[in-house]
């Protein structure tokens, strides 16, 4: 593990800037534009950076680049569950291995049985995806077109299908210490109780930071940027698109 003498050569090297990935780096599930590349390499000249996504590992390549490894400080893959400081991988963790296969078939069960009863407009596939952290649960499915997402989401707005299916989860499994978290266009993630985007302090907390920055758009409760947001040791900010991102640090640090 790195602390921030690994970062000396920073105008700020006791702080660090962390972002969330759909809709404050890069538009929801597309790549990070030129522009927001060029300032994060200009944001690493004044203090550590590094990103905090829901997602695995290959899916934030596709988005931030195949260099995205020498590109951040610090790599969070399903909330730092994987998880990377200066390129060199760090201890994982494994959702199966908490829950057990036994109580995870009933949920997957429950689930599959719950969409194949909803009523939507479409459906595709990819319903439940398994993560070595979780589980991204998407009533649409994951395999639906950039405009099927964009459709889902105005559909799922106006008539909050996914917080219901998020509350019929909850009273289903009251037994189980499971957080449901509503994040991106199409999905919500399922984990352990405090397996969510908070869980990546914990690869920070002793390497000397004594300034943590967050950026997100999902920061609403029940947005899976809540948890980390409104943690303490945490100074938050809510963007509503990349755009904001960059306007934000450029007041900040420029």
């Amino acid at each position: 593990m790195s602390s921030t003498s690994s970062f000396a050569d920073r105008k700020r090297p006791d702080t660090i800037c962390l972002f969330d990935v759909d809709g404050t780096l890069t538009p929801a599930r597309l790549s990070m534009s030129d522009e927001m590349r060029a300032l994060l390499q200009k944001l690493r000249k004044e203090c550590v950076v590094g990103f905090v996504g829901g997602s695995d590992f290959p899916k934030q390549v596709e988005q931030l680049g195949s260099t995205v490894l020498a590109d951040f400080d610090y790599c969070f893959s399903e909330n730092g569950l994987t998880a990377f400081c200066l390129g060199q991988k760090l201890p994982a963790q494994s959702f199966i291995e908490w829950i057990g296969d036994e109580e995870y078939n009933k949920l997957v069960n429950f689930i599959l049985r719950y969409i194949a009863d909803m009523d939507l407009p479409k459906k595709r596939g990819t319903f439940i995806e398994f993560r070595k952290g979780m589980i991204n649960v998407s009533p649409i499915g994951r395999n639906c077109s950039q405009e099927e997402r964009n459709e889902f989401e105005k559909y799922d707005l106006a008539r909050g299908l996914r917080k219901k299916f998020v509350s019929d989860l909850r009273a289903a499994f009251p037994h189980l210490e499971l957080t449901y978290s509503i994040g991106g266009q199409i999905s919500f993630d399922v984990f352990p109780t405090g397996w969510d985007k908070t869980y990546c302090l914990r690869h920070i907390k002793d390497q000397g930071f004594t300034k943590v920055h967050f950026f997100g758009d999902k920061t609403y409760e029940g947005g899976n940027d809540y948890e980390i947001y409104t943690h303490p040791d945490v100074e938050g900010h809510s963007v509503k698109n990349p755009e904001e991102t960059m306007k934000i640090l450029n007041e900040l640090f420029f």
